[in-house]
């Protein structure tokens, strides 16, 4: 899935550098390659991860010794300062009494926890299940637009398909209005006859107008989706088939092959789906979080070390000697056993119990919530696909009986109204045909999307 992508977003950019007339339409991959580059939503999660991922790299360091240098420089002022009086600085005997004077001192510590429970071991293994969770939000949005855009594609195709059927519909009504005049003419059809026929093509056009303004609007949607500007070039191929369909055939083949069994899409979207390993993972964050809060129990041994000099004007050594005899080593380990903490230890053990039976939870909520979704496509691809090929058949049937009722019109043989029942009987047949044809072929794309693959 991850190297198809790739590839559609190289191809992308290459088609993005074609001039304008030999932009092709876009396809269902094309509209998912791009969307997984640019959607700005996505963008902001990959921007999450890579926050996640320096957390990772601090709580590595919180292993590390710390070193810090430091200094301190001061001037002072001693107005009723004896002249025959010797002073005492940083164990230095200073034979000058000056009235002003000047003191300077240099440290370096370093301070390095040996030990404190697993604490920190434990940070950073969580912090790692953290920037993994925090690549699976990317992927569940990732599938999210997916998702979206697949159903607006699909929803586009439809009506697409739609306005052709309406199209060729106004082309009959067209031509029974015009054997109506005729009709009319010889004393064949009341004037109030050919009135219907006018209403009903009238209607028809409406209808086209009304599915090209849905066609736009969803259009617009996935343009939105895909975060186009209004100047793009922007269209979808049509024709084509859908990402797993290319062996199969067209569209229509395609809604009439072989639906995936639904157990089989469950368990690979088990060990597929990022919502599932999220979920997985919070059971392992929560058992770090108790191992975490259990640390407050236990001892911290640390490991300390320090050099110091100083330097004072009114000693009569100079600067460097001063640096060198001044100089003061120091090191030793710090012991820290907790006794009574007024049970905050024994309180935040509690909470990450409960935590983890949260997140247990969790994992078996979003198991259900997966087998209902993936169940729910399969029974209305299932389903539909049953319609869909009844459709095929009451189509051909409404068709021919249309075919006749027609010719007896023309003839004088069947009244009006018969014709208008015969071309409602056909409109309707067709209509149920393509909702029931594009509601299989979403439901299919869906069981293969969430199996974890388009083929």
């Amino acid at each position: 899935m991850k190297e198809r992508k790739k590839l559609l977003a190289v191809a992308l950019l290459f088609i993005s550098t074609l001039p304008l007339g030999a932009q092709k339409k876009w396809t269902l991959d094309d509209c998912i390659g791009y969307a997984m580059q640019n959607n700005i939503t996505l963008q902001k999660s990959r921007l999450q991860q890579q926050s996640a991922a320096e957390d990772v790299k601090a709580q590595k360091g919180a292993l590390l010794p710390t070193l810090n240098a430091s200094t301190n420089q001061s001037a002072g002022y001693r107005p009723w300062q004896d002249s025959g009086v010797a002073t005492v600085t940083n164990g230095q005997v200073n034979s000058k009494v000056n009235k002003d004077y000047y003191n300077g001192s240099y440290n370096l510590n370093a301070q390095w926890t040996v030990w404190n429970g697993g604490r920190n071991r434990n940070n950073v293994r969580l912090s790692e299940l953290t920037a993994q969770q925090s690549e699976l939000n990317v992927a569940e949005q990732a599938n999210s637009i997916e998702e979206r855009i697949c159903q607006l594609f699909v929803q586009c195709l439809y009506l697409n398909e739609a306005i052709g059927v309406s199209r060729s519909t106004l082309e009959t009504s067209k031509k029974n209005e015009e054997r109506g005049r005729e009709m009319v003419e010889v004393g064949l059809l009341a004037q109030a006859d050919l009135a219907q026929l006018t209403a009903q093509r009238a209607n028809d056009e409406y209808n086209i107008v009304e599915a090209e303004t849905q066609l736009a609007s969803y259009k617009l949607q996935l343009r939105q989706l895909l975060q186009l500007t209004a100047d793009a070039d922007f269209d979808i191929a049509a024709d084509a088939p859908l990402p797993w369909g290319e062996a199969v055939g067209g569209l229509t083949e395609q809604a009439l092959s072989d639906i995936p069994a639904l157990q089989t899409v469950y368990e690979q979207a088990l060990v597929s789906r990022p919502e599932i390993e999220n979920a997985r993972l919070g059971i392992e964050s929560s058992k770090l979080s108790i191992a975490i809060a259990k640390a407050g129990w236990l001892p911290t041994l640390s490991l300390t070390g320090g050099i110091s000099t100083s330097t004072n004007s009114l000693s009569n050594n100079g600067w460097g000697n001063q640096m060198k005899t001044n100089v003061n080593m120091s090191g030793g380990l710090s012991l820290n056993v907790p006794i009574f903490d007024g049970k905050q230890t024994k309180t935040s053990v509690a909470k990450a119990r409960i935590q983890q039976q949260q997140a247990v939870l969790d994992l078996q909520d979003q198991q259900q919530q997966l087998y209902q979704t993936i169940e729910g496509y399969w029974l209305d691809a299932t389903t539909n696909q049953q319609k869909f090929r009844a459709a095929c058949t009451s189509v051909a049937s409404s068709q021919a009986s249309f075919d006749l009722l027609q010719e007896q019109f023309n003839v004088g043989l069947k009244n009006i109204v018969e014709l208008m029942n015969g071309k409602d009987n056909l409109l309707q047949a067709q209509q149920n045909q393509l909702q029931s044809k594009y509601l299989t072929l979403l439901n299919q794309q869906m069981l293969r999307f969430y199996a974890g693959s388009n083929q």
